[in-house]
């Protein structure tokens, strides 16, 4: 159990990675979303779109740990529910979006475009989300934050969808297939609802 000097330097830490976070999501949804419209790529503006609900996390999460820091545990108890609720419906949202907007595209036909711009962004927010996600983690472990964690979770899923622009991107370039960009962008659909289910529970967070 961590006295009370130690907790406050580990919520200072958090809220140090939240304005972290903030700082790089305005970059990643600006480009991810510009470009992903440019190309029509749904995988594309998916992964901006999921900056967005990133960066909308993490001005949930320096609220909350404000509140501990002004006020204690006692006052950021509401806080933290409130603030696993929504990063759960903002995950559900975006799991919603990618399936029917993958739906509309398989059903139509149409198929995104080789964005470099898009590709140049994802490659870099792999490494940056991975980052993230793991000191995230840490800190929700050592503070008992489901709020936490379930933001650290959202980076983690943004690092992987990361991954799956690269791949769809990629692959758009070299074979030029219509239906890879629909069907890569549900590749992350089953992690995001399983995470947001989670998030929505009222269960306490768990150990990494």
């Amino acid at each position: 159990m961590t006295n009370t000097d130690e907790k406050t330097a580990l919520i200072r830490r958090a809220v140090w990675l939240e304005y972290l976070t903030l700082s790089w999501m305005v970059v990643e949804a600006a480009i991810g979303i510009g470009s992903g419209v440019a190309a029509g790529s749904l995988v594309l503006t998916a992964f901006g779109i999921d900056s967005l609900i990133e960066l909308a996390s993490a001005c949930v999460l320096v609220w909350r740990l404000t509140v501990e820091l002004q006020h204690g545990q006692r006052f950021a108890e509401g806080a933290e529910h409130l603030a696993s609720r929504i990063g759960g419906a903002l995950l559900f949202a975006l799991a919603a979006y990618v399936v029917g907007s993958a739906a509309w595209k398989l059903g139509t036909g149409t198929g995104g475009e080789f964005s470099l711009y898009g590709l140049v962004l994802s490659v870099v927010a792999i490494p940056v989300m991975y980052f993230l996600s793991r000191r995230k983690l840490a800190l929700a472990s050592a503070l008992d934050s489901r709020s936490l964690r379930t933001d650290a979770i959202e980076s983690l899923t943004c690092g992987w969808l990361a991954f799956v622009v690269v791949v769809a991107l990629a692959a758009t370039w070299t074979v030029g297939a219509w239906w890879i960009d629909p069907v890569a962008s549900l590749a992350i659909v089953w992690f995001l609802v399983q995470e947001a289910r989670e998030a929505w529970a009222d269960d306490e967070c768990c150990d990494d």
